[in-house]
């Protein structure tokens, strides 16, 4: 018991040390100053538990300890020391760190410091975290750069703690957890919109979308940055089409999807992606003194294109991608400013067969692609909870059918 009492006392006189200079750091660097002093926790536990094989009980009694001896600090409780050590081992590789580090972080670095990084990469000289002249970030940082260079180690550091984790408990590979750090960092998600995106399985649905792009689209860059926008698969939960007429016919049925959409619009677009502009629905164009009506009309700061949407209640069919065709062309020799991209088109139905789509989609000459969406009703049980009351849902929908008549 003794000994186990003078491992506790050590182990909380290092941890304090680190809590300290941490709090110390600035400002504009929290966020990443924190990682840094959970990641060396992490491996300084992780470390004293498989060598000196510390159980539940002293963990515990640490988190115990620090409380005591530092009122009012958050974020130390045992379960959270735990997630420290799974992000510690999950990034800092098969080599661990056998303690926490001696300099957290510091505003000036000593001569001796600088002298040990004179030879490391910027990056790693500013993620500092030094344990008998070791680099912490240096092994993770260089990881990532190497392995995904599309990857920022700013976007891996821009995320809290609790962004990590959930990305952590919701993931299997790397590829992954990459992924989903790019997309957070990205869109700026908070955890609840991270959340659902896992639960969507965005990872596997981001880039499948089938579509012409490769053809139509002749900048490679261009074209893999438009297919990596849009997913093959969309949650609508704010429709709900047990609420429909079935007698209305599928035309009125896809206008009150389409109503639905309008209603909801911000949350439309964050589920269809980043950097959509609304710009509007029914969108009138003309041609040759035919006019038609684009159900909904967006526009792409990344892609610097218009996007049109064609909405559909049922399968896909391939007379849908004929009309799709002409509204681009329209779009494209009326509508297209001169320094913008070709516009594009998406079909979003209730299902497609991919094979088929992909058959049927290829010698069109304008950029179109084929996504499905899912409705309330066809959601998974458990994202079911998620949805507003359907009262609220027939309010929206009252709310934006006055509009349009007004």
């Amino acid at each position: 018991m003794n000994k186990l009492s003078g491992n506790i006392i050590a182990a909380v006189k290092e941890i304090k040390t680190a809590i300290v200079k941490a709090q110390a750091c600035v400002t504009a660097n929290a966020n990443a100053e924190l990682l840094m002093l959970y990641f060396g926790i992490g491996q300084y536990v992780s470390h004293k538990t498989k060598t000196e094989k510390w159980g539940t009980g002293v963990i515990d009694a640490i988190s115990r300890q620090l409380q005591e001896e530092m009122p009012g600090l958050r974020g130390f409780s045992s379960q959270n020391m735990r997630k420290m050590c799974q992000f510690a081992e999950i990034w800092g590789g098969p080599s661990v760190m056998p303690l926490v580090t001696k300099e957290i972080c510091s505003p000036v670095a000593s001569e001796t410091e600088n002298a040990s990084l004179s030879n490391c990469s910027p990056l790693a000289r500013k993620l500092r975290l030094l344990d008998n002249d070791r680099l912490f970030p240096a092994s993770m940082a260089d990881g990532l750069t190497q392995r995904f260079p599309e990857v920022k180690v700013g976007e891996f550091l821009s995320l809290s703690f609790s962004h990590h984790m959930e990305i952590i408990a919701g993931t299997d590979s790397l590829e992954e957890r990459l992924f989903y750090i790019q997309q957070a960092a990205q869109n700026r998600w908070g955890k609840r919109q991270l959340r659902e995106s896992i639960k969507r399985d965005d990872f596997h649905h981001r880039g499948t979308l089938p579509s012409n792009f490769a053809v139509t689209i002749p900048d490679v860059t261009l074209a893999r940055k438009t297919l990596g926008m849009f997913r093959d698969e969309y949650l609508l939960d704010f429709v709900n089409l047990d609420d429909m007429d079935a007698s209305n016919g599928e035309d009125v049925d896809e206008r009150v999807i389409e109503k639905s959409i309008v209603a909801n619009i911000r949350r439309f677009i964050t589920e269809f992606g980043r950097d959509f502009s609304f710009v509007g629905n029914q969108y009138r164009v003309e041609a040759a003194g035919h006019e038609h009506f684009i159900d909904l009309l967006f526009f792409n700061r990344e892609l610097n294109a218009l996007v049109a949407v064609e909405l559909k209640k049922g399968a896909f069919k391939p007379i849908y991608l004929g009309q799709l065709n002409l509204y681009l062309q329209i779009l494209d020799d009326s509508v297209r400013k001169p320094h913008e991209n070709p516009s594009v088109g998406i079909i979003l139905c209730q299902s497609a067969d991919k094979p088929y789509v992909e058959y049927a989609i290829r010698d069109y000459n304008k950029p179109l692609g084929v996504a499905t969406y899912k409705t309330a009703d066809e959601m998974p049980e458990n994202l079911k909870r998620a949805l507003p009351p359907i009262d609220e849902l027939r309010r929206q929908l009252a709310l934006a059918e006055e509009e349009a008549r007004s």
